[in-house]
């Protein structure tokens, strides 16, 4: 099982939630919101070798945590993950647009300037725009636009840039989200949660409830529940593979 999206730190008892994910051999991308939450991250994964941490600067807290981008540049060197970053551009956050933009371009630079990340994206009502960013910088690394819920045009652009993409349970829910991953090429698919921000059903999604994805994947694919785990795990094998 692969959770290629979740926010451990932000669950009510992380370290509980990472020694079951563990026992169940769950491979954990344990995104942060800020390059602060990321150190704390880091200690609490310890030695846990399923579970990777990624050096965050989210979105929706530019506009009072972007002067945390020069703490971000100093962790880059520690990690080859970076999330959650990106755009947001909801109403809520329309103030910070621009400041958004100006971020996440230096984190994209920095990241090429590094020899290429791994980087998980957000790109709520702003997939045009984190497109044009990673065009411009097009030796960043490998792009995963998590929970995509952009325009088909955007995906098609997507695909032929080389982006990825992490779907979960709560994206699969809806019509567009399966149309979209029915449009996706299932080689470059990982799974996610979002946890604990994404629910079913009024509870918070764990790490393991990835396999809630794995039988709409499979109607979408043609094949069994098996084959999406195998797939899902050769992705991610090719993706972590130098």
């Amino acid at each position: 099982m692969i959770d290629f999206h979740c926010h451990i730190d932000l669950y009510a008892d992380p370290a509980a939630v990472l020694t079951e994910a563990e026992k169940r051999g769950v491979y954990v991308l344990a995104v942060t919101t800020t390059p602060k939450a990321w150190k704390g991250n880091r200690k609490i994964i310890g030695a846990r070798r399923r579970i990777q941490s990624g050096l965050g600067l989210h979105p929706e807290l530019v506009a009072d945590r972007h002067s945390e981008v020069a703490l971000w540049e100093h962790f880059l060197s520690e990690t080859n993950y970076v999330g959650e970053v990106g755009l947001d551009g909801s109403p809520a956050y329309k103030g910070s647009w621009d400041l958004q933009r100006q971020t996440l371009a230096r984190i994209l630079k920095a990241c090429a300037g590094a020899g290429g990340k791994v980087i998980s994206l957000h790109s709520r009502r702003a997939a045009g725009a984190v497109l044009d960013a990673l065009e411009a910088e097009p030796t960043a690394g490998v792009p995963i636009l998590h929970w995509f819920s952009g325009s088909k045009r955007d995906l098609d652009r997507a695909i032929r840039l080389g982006c990825w993409f992490s779907v979960g349970p709560a994206m699969l829910r809806s019509e567009a989200g399966r149309a979209l991953a029915a449009a996706m090429p299932k080689e470059r698919m990982l799974t996610e949660t979002d946890a604990p921000f994404a629910q079913i059903d009024g509870r918070p999604l764990m790490p393991w409830d990835v396999v809630l994805a794995y039988p709409v994947l499979g109607e979408i694919w043609q094949c069994s529940e098996d084959d999406v785990s195998r797939q899902v795990l050769s992705n991610l094998r090719r993706l972590t593979t130098p």
